[in-house]
Formats: C-alpha cells, structure tokens, sequence
C-alpha cells in the first residue's frame, strides 16, 4: 500500500509469520483500517503487500478486498487494481442526497420494534458523543448512535444498504467533525437530543423530519469545502 502504510504492526489476532490468514480477519483489518482513517480515500491496496504485512497468501487476500468492496470501502479495478474508495464531489452530493431519504425510512421501520432498551442505550451513547473532545471519538460514537438507531429494523436489504453509504461517507464525517466548532457541536447536541426524543416517543413524522434536516445540514456544510473533493 504504496501511497499510505498503515501502522507496522499487525492487527491484534494476525501473527505476520503465520500463512492462512482468513479472508474475513484481512477483511476485519482493511475495514478498521479504513474506517478509522488510517488508509485514506485513493490509497492502492497492493495486495502482494497486505499478504506479506498479515502474513497470508493473495488469495485469500484477493477475497478480502472482494469482501471491502461490498461494504463501500473499496473499488477493485481490472487493470489497475483496489484503491479505497474516494468521491468526487458530485459522488458525495449523491450519496448525501440518496441518505437524506433512505436512512429517514430505515428509521421510520426501526420505531415498531425499537425497545425501550435502545433507547436507553441511545441517551448513553449521546452522552458520551457530548463528553469527548477527540474528532475520531466523536467520528465513531456518532456513527454508533446512529446505526443504533436503526436496532428496531428488520429489513435487511435496507439496512446493509444504509450502512453502505455509511462506509462510503466515513471519511466526509470525520473531516465534518475536524471542520466544526462549539456552535457546530451544541447544535449537533440538539438535533441529537430531538432525534431522541421523537424515538422514545415512537413517532415516524418528526423521527424522519429532524434526521432527514440532520442529514441536510451536514452535507451543505461539507460542499462549502470543495478542497475535500480534489
């Protein structure tokens, strides 16, 4: 992975001197890799290289990156091979677009099961997203709120692809989180606060309109900012 390394150790679990390592662990590793930044949009995932950091053959590889793929974290190519996935502008207003409506509806299905339960695991969770002060803090407790917002839906078409264009965005958040301030963060805590609220109280109508505008105000925050898309 020629245009940016990941750290030199292997992940947890994967010994380097070790062959057979499953397709799904190397698919665990990319994935993390990916969502937490460490491999940025456009790396090239040189598979010779992933097999000898985790101590794999490439085929095994070869169907990891098939795996990431699926997920929205990668573009394997013929001729040129797997990069981590990058949009361009028009891309990213898309798929903001696409999300505007699509994860309004998962949530909509998620209120006739969500629990009581949830919910409460929805206010921890958003208290630990008020607390913390690191931007990939905030990155990760943000994306799981929200996905568990989503605990009471059973479609699972939906959901696999709202976690697709989740994965595909990862790396617009984290710069929207580098890119706010206190005003930003206080009025991120109010929509979180009413998207809650509009849960607990099991009511489709302002669940949709306060995500859907959460949704909204984000993306045109991030199209003020055409330097993320060069």
């Amino acid at each position: 992975m020629s245009d940016q390394q990941p750290s030199q150790d292997a992940p947890e679990g994967l010994e380097p001197a070790k062959t057979g390592v499953s397709s799904r662990r190397i698919a665990d590793y990319l994935r993390t890799a990916i969502l937490n930044g460490e491999l940025a949009p456009g790396t090239r995932l040189r598979q010779e290289e992933i097999a000898e950091r985790l101590g794999s053959s490439r085929i095994p590889v070869r169907e990891a990156l098939r795996m990431v793929e699926a997920d929205g974290l990668v573009v394997v190519k013929s001729y040129s091979g797997a990069r981590v996935a990058k949009l361009d502008f028009n891309e990213f207003d898309t798929a903001y677009r696409i999300r505007e409506r699509i994860d309004p509806l998962a949530l909509t299905l998620s209120l006739e099961g969500i629990t009581d339960e949830d919910v409460a695991r929805l206010e921890a969770l958003e208290t630990e997203v008020e607390e913390t002060t690191s931007p990939d803090r905030f990155v990760a407790l943000d994306r799981e709120f929200h996905l568990a917002t989503y605990a009471g839906c059973t479609d699972k078409q939906l959901l696999e692809t709202v976690t697709r264009f989740w994965n595909t965005t990862q790396h617009y958040r984290r710069a929207y989180a580098q890119l706010i301030d206190d005003r930003g963060r206080s009025i991120i805590t109010y929509e979180h606060r009413l998207l809650i609220d509009a849960i607990h109280r099991r009511d489709p109508i302002d669940a949709e309109r306060f995500l859907s505008g959460h949704i909204r105000r984000t993306r045109i925050t991030l199209a003020e900012h055409p330097e993320l898309f060069d």
